[in-house]
């Protein structure tokens, strides 16, 4: 069998700053009144900013380090009501990687690298591994 090259680590850019501090206050998507909240980068990456503006919308990549990877199943949105289905057809924080992605409108961005975004349902210190422009 061939090896494969060694798969490169995952990065931490930054963290969210949130008003919400517990995975059972948040909303299951920000569309559901989720507050806004600050992306907190590392200085090192305010280079990787430029072309991003206020009122412009980004898909912004999450590591949902309170996710159950355990769990393979479950009732979609919550509701025991609904058949179980695999985490792979629902947007569920607990699945075998946890990566959120939350579609954010840039509200600010502050020198050197934090960026006011809403709504966000993620909690506060859930670390961000990316950003992408939906442009």
């Amino acid at each position: 069998m061939d090896m494969l090259p060694p798969i490169p680590r995952l990065t931490i850019l930054g963290y969210v700053r949130s008003s919400l501090t517990e995975r059972s206050e948040a909303p299951k998507q920000g569309s559901e009144g989720a507050p806004e909240a600050w992306v907190e980068l590392d200085d090192f990456y305010a280079p990787a900013l430029a072309g991003l503006a206020p009122g412009q919308r980004v898909l912004l990549i999450t590591w949902l380090h309170q996710g159950d990877r355990t769990t393979l199943q479950c009732h979609p949105r919550g509701d025991k009501t609904r058949p179980k289905r695999g985490v792979f057809a629902t947007r569920s924080p607990d699945r075998p990687n946890p990566i959120g992605l939350h579609e954010v409108e840039i509200l600010e961005i502050v020198a050197p690298a934090r960026l006011r975004v809403g709504p966000l349902e993620a909690i506060d210190g859930t670390p961000v591994i990316d950003l992408k422009s939906m442009d």
